[in-house]
């Protein structure tokens, strides 16, 4: 007789939390065996937790390796299906919406929206990028995407790079053309690109908000619940400053602050391989421990990464062994932050109200 059985496996498993809701694992538990010492489980995983995979593997191996010490462990995490419900009003079918934003221009906050749109797809997850600075839009140029969006059935039919939904300002004027807009058309055009889009059905909306603390990051709020933000800054005391005043801003309009990403942060010279802190090293991530702010990482400054998005092939990046791994942590660190969240406050399920 082995020393546990079937059930007593599942009872262990379903004390687990699943790190998109925060609530208890019970309904992905897919399949458990019990052959004498031997124990395999097969456990479910939402797309949208996907770029936690191997971590939250290993919590399942070592959680059973704890409770059944004798036992064998085998452990396969399978994707488990779970469909996005509607948002606020303007009925976007997302599960989470995230804002980029930065307290300045320059900091490469394009650079880094798009690179974590690309880094939650390719970990499996599925996601759409909205180009929200309606005054310097970057993303088609970005993604190397050129044309004008068309409708169908109502709809605006979103452009498509690397399997990830676009939409852009760039992508209904005339390239080069100046956009002259005041702050109700601003409010206008951001609910357009959010509630008329056909954006399909998302783990993640990546919103590249423009620059500076203006009116979008208000519209937004009203518009639909944002998950939260991610600030991008350089380590420079001075653009450190307008990081904070960025943190602040969100704070004011109740959107949690997800962390920080230190763009810039060192450069390796090709030609020696020393590395030099041009603009200082540390800065956001001594900040983001101050401020008790979750650091997703940093990007180091790289000759290739700015070319790569002067062609408009960013997600080359993440074939390149020098600048992949940063860029993989920052979308691996916000999903472990946003699954850390749902643990500490699981997502309530509503139940009918009978009569």
């Amino acid at each position: 007789m082995p020393a546990f059985t079937q059930e007593q496996v599942k009872l262990s498993l379903g004390k687990l939390q699943d790190p998109e809701t925060g609530r208890a694992l019970k309904k992905q538990i897919h399949d458990v065996s019990v052959d004498g010492n031997h124990l395999a489980a097969k456990v479910g995983l939402t797309s949208f937790a996907m770029p936690i995979k191997d971590s939250f593997a290993q919590e399942v191996s070592d959680h059973l390796r704890s409770e059944f010490p004798d036992a064998d462990v085998k452990v396969e995490i399978v994707e488990h299906v779970r469909p996005a419900t509607p948002l606020g009003q303007v009925g976007l079918k997302a599960k989470a919406v995230i804002a980029v934003a930065a307290g300045k221009g320059g900091v490469g906050k394009s650079t880094a929206a798009t690179s974590l749109a690309i880094g939650l797809r390719r970990a499996g997850c599925s996601v759409g990028l909205l180009d929200a600075d309606v005054y310097g839009p970057s993303l088609p140029h970005l993604t190397g995407t050129r044309g004008q969006v068309t409708k169908a059935d109502g709809k605006i039919l979103p452009m498509v790079a690397d399997g990830i939904p676009l939409m852009s300002i760039g992508f209904m004027v005339p390239p080069g053309e100046a956009v002259i807009w005041r702050g109700p058309m601003l409010h206008s055009a951001v609910t357009t690109f959010v509630r008329d889009t056909d954006w399909g059905e998302l783990d993640y909306l990546i919103i590249d908000m423009p620059p500076g603390t203006g009116d979008i990051a208000l519209s937004l709020s009203q518009l639909l619940p944002l998950t939260g933000a991610v600030i991008v800054c350089t380590p420079q005391e001075v653009a450190l400053i307008d990081a904070i005043k960025a943190v602040g801003m969100f704070r004011k309009v109740k959107i949690p602050v997800l962390g920080l990403i230190e763009n810039m942060s060192s450069f390796v010279c090709p030609d020696n391989g020393k590395s030099y802190d041009i603009f200082g090293k540390g800065g956001a991530k001594e900040y983001a421990r101050q401020d008790k702010i979750a650091f997703l990482g940093e990007i180091p400054i790289s000759i290739p990464l700015r070319e790569r998005g002067d062609a408009g092939k960013m997600g080359e990046n993440f074939d390149d062994p020098d600048i992949a791994p940063y860029l993989d942590a920052i979308a691996r660190q916000l999903v472990q932050t946003l699954a850390n969240n749902a643990k500490a406050n699981p997502v309530q399920v509503q139940l009918p109200v009978l009569g």
